[in-house]
């Protein structure tokens, strides 16, 4: 019903704005008609119309977009309410089962571990929003250090398994650098925020036990490359820029109702281009998984680092 009345009214704004352009055209017509022997009304008249026109244009273009931000507001509000309910909820049943029965020891452990694992989504969640908010008033060379990318891959990859409680060949570390550094000067908690949030997205949209490939090379000897690949439900071709918009989610995966509040891949380009990078998505379409592709420089003779 929401996303009804929000189609509704994009419609009627571009039907207004098609329907003023062509009543502008109209007069514009009619006046060229009844001033053709005048020379500067007619000049006057074209201009007036042109600027006419161009601000319907400009106006229609602009509510349209504010209907879709609006729309786009409102799914992450919903989605970080989902977030944020879910494991209180779940946190809340837990603690009020242990404290109304007797249980035996092994099953007390299991309710400990399941509210932990609801704890660490909770707090995942509000990082999330709050690293959103923080970027950007940061500084862009804030708090910047020496950061072996590898390394920091290979932390990550184990944090992960550990998270989602992965099997140890379902997310493999690749490396293609030969003997050549990896390191970047960067903020070593925006760097690690940035490969979990792409991990975990991958883990997150995969179509049975997760198979994921973390690939790190360097590439002209001047950047730093981690490419993840899953084998997920993929995205499709219109889609792939978008994904990395604040707040934006494939309508696909909302069907099939994914968590995720629309701003990890968004936080993801975010870090990267803050480190002088940038963050891209490949996929071959739907049901053939993705990669996304971490692009940083990579430190050379500043730190005594060979070329």
């Amino acid at each position: 019903m929401h996303i009804t009345r929000r189609t509704g009214a994009i419609a009627f704004f571009i039907t207004l704005g098609v329907c003023l352009v062509v009543l502008a055209l109209t007069l514009n017509i009619g006046w060229v008609i009844l001033n053709w022997r005048k020379i500067v009304p007619l000049i006057l008249g074209i201009v007036f119309f042109g600027i006419l026109i161009a601000g319907l244009v400009l106006n229609t273009i602009f509510l349209v977009r504010e209907v879709r931000r609006n729309e786009r507001h409102d799914s992450f509000l919903n989605a970080v309410t989902h977030e944020l309910k879910t494991p209180i909820a779940s946190i809340r049943l837990y603690l009020e089962t242990l404290q109304r029965r007797e249980m035996d020891e092994p099953q007390r452990q299991e309710f400990y571990r399941v509210m932990l694992s609801d704890s660490d989504r909770l707090l995942s969640t509000v990082e999330q929003v709050l690293k959103a908010g923080e970027l950007g008033q940061r500084e862009s060379d804030s708090m910047r250090i020496p950061v072996e990318v590898d390394s920091l891959a290979r932390e990550c990859v184990e944090i992960v398994r550990a998270r989602h409680h992965l099997a140890a060949d379902s997310v493999t570390l690749t490396q293609e650098t030969s003997g050549i550094s990896t390191v970047v000067l960067g903020n070593l908690g925006d760097l690690r925020s940035a490969l979990l949030n792409v991990l975990d997205n991958a883990v997150k949209y995969s179509q049975g036990a997760p198979r994921i490939v973390v690939h790190i090379c360097v590439e002209h000897n001047a950047w730093v490359m981690v490419r993840i690949t899953d084998s997920g439900i993929g995205i499709a071709p219109a889609h792939l820029k978008r994904v990395f918009r604040r707040f934006y989610r494939v309508p696909r995966l909302a069907v099939l109702r994914a968590k995720g509040t629309g701003l990890g891949l968004f936080l993801v380009r975010t870090i990267a281009r803050q480190h002088g990078g940038d963050a891209t998505a490949y996929s071959e379409g739907e049901g053939r998984g993705a990669t996304i592709t971490l692009q940083l420089p990579r430190l050379l003779e500043t730190f005594g680092l060979e070329p």
